[in-house]
């Protein structure tokens, strides 16, 4: 993930970035996890260059990892790089099994 400066860091501005093409594989059957991944933040000196991110959550297409460590590596991801005032991340997970999974993860 990389970073680009923002130039209007004397506002609060949201930012909303939909990403509905994540995948990932479920660690136990190895079977691909399908979700839409929505990171909203109120960016401080630095906002996140999109096409790294989206290359960034491609990233996952060969882990195997749950629901709720892919959206929470996020968070921890992109604050560790971005550094915003505040950022929400949402992963709506398609149906597996009969069930649908919302995980989000807010920071701070």
């Amino acid at each position: 993930m990389e970073i680009i400066e923002n130039r209007f860091r004397g506002r609060d501005y949201e930012v909303k970035i939909r990403f509905p093409e994540f995948t990932c594989l479920c660690p136990v059957t190895s079977q691909p996890d399908f979700a839409e991944i929505i990171i909203e933040y109120i960016p401080l000196e630095k906002l996140v260059e999109l096409k790294s991110l989206k290359m960034y959550l491609n990233s996952f297409r060969t882990e195997g990892i749950f629901h709720e460590e892919a959206v929470n590596k996020i968070l921890d991801d992109f604050v560790e790089k971005v550094k915003p005032k505040k950022v929400i991340i949402t992963g709506n997970f398609n149906v597996r099994g009969g069930i649908y999974t919302t995980v989000k993860a807010v920071y701070p």
